[in-house]
């Protein structure tokens, strides 16, 4: 059984992890798929193994997620924020050391909305003066 009992989330741009936790061997599934296989780059990968790696306990947890909406990117950054989260909820003694990090902030920078009279948010239309 999964050792809390709800979701944990996390979120980056238009991305949203829910991230169950459970004791086992190190296995990160992804939308019932596995994270080699959901994210083919090392550095995304790495990315979402920060937070285990920080605490060395990468080989102790069973993570299973479900990530949705957004870019590979987000959905990496989103995934690495609702592991850390998950890893304070269940051992409070550990988040001095994710703060320090850097895992435990969510980013809140997302896109800018477009504005009218213009083609994109800060872009405007080329000036003619005659």
């Amino acid at each position: 059984m999964y050792l809390l009992e709800k979701a944990v989330v996390g979120r980056r741009k238009a991305a949203v992890a829910r991230v169950f936790i459970k004791e086992g061997n190190g296995t990160i599934t992804i939308n019932k798929r596995d994270l080699t296989n959901y994210f083919p780059s090392s550095i995304l990968q790495f990315v979402v193994k920060q937070p285990l790696t920080t605490l060395g306990v990468a080989e102790k947890y069973d993570i299973m997620v479900n990530l949705q909406g957004g870019g590979y990117k987000g959905q990496a950054e989103a995934l690495r924020l609702a592991i850390a989260r998950a890893l304070v909820a269940m051992n409070p003694e550990d988040k001095a050391a994710l703060r320090r990090e850097g895992f435990m902030t969510r980013d809140p920078r997302a896109v800018e909305r477009k504005k009218p009279g213009q083609p994109k948010a800060r872009k405007r239309f080329q000036f003619s003066k005659r």
